[in-house]
C-alpha cells in the first residue's frame, strides 16, 4: 500500500508525532490552516468516513476524544477549535486515510 499516513503509522517516514497509543497517532500538518494545526490518525487504514463499518464507532469516538485532549495540550481549549473530517476530493480529502483536523490559535472563518 502506498499510504503516505500508513507509513507515518508504521515510522517508514519521519512526522513530528505528539501523540501515539495502540490505535492513533497525532501528528503536526505539514502545511498548516491555522497557529495549531493537528492530524489525528488512526493506525488502522480506513480510506474515508465513506468507509466506516459499525465496528469502527469506538475508534471514532476516541479520535474525537484525543482530539479533545489535544486542544487542552495545545492551548486551545478555551479559546476555540475546530475538529473536522473531510470526505472525498470535493471537501479538500486528498490523503484516502481516514483523519481528523484540529485547527485553532485564532478566529476561524466559517466555511
Amino acid at each position: 500500500m502506498d499510504c503516505i499516513f500508513c507509513k507515518v503509522v508504521n515510522k517508514e517516514i519521519p512526522s513530528s508525532m505528539l501523540y501515539e497509543d495502540d490505535e492513533i497517532v497525532v501528528i503536526k500538518d505539514i502545511e498548516p490552516k491555522a497557529p495549531v494545526h493537528l492530524l489525528i490518525i488512526p493506525k488502522k487504514h480506513i480510506p474515508s468516513l465513506n468507509q466506516l463499518e459499525p465496528e469502527d464507532k469506538e475508534l471514532i469516538g476516541k479520535l474525537v476524544l484525543v482530539g479533545k485532549e489535544m486542544a487542552k495540550n495545545q492551548g486551545v481549549n478555551e479559546s476555540g477549535y475546530r475538529l473536522t473530517f473531510n470526505v472525498g476530493k470535493d471537501s479538500g480529502q486528498t490523503i484516502n486515510h481516514l483523519h481528523l483536523h484540529l485547527l485553532g490559535g485564532r478566529k476561524l472563518i466559517f466555511a
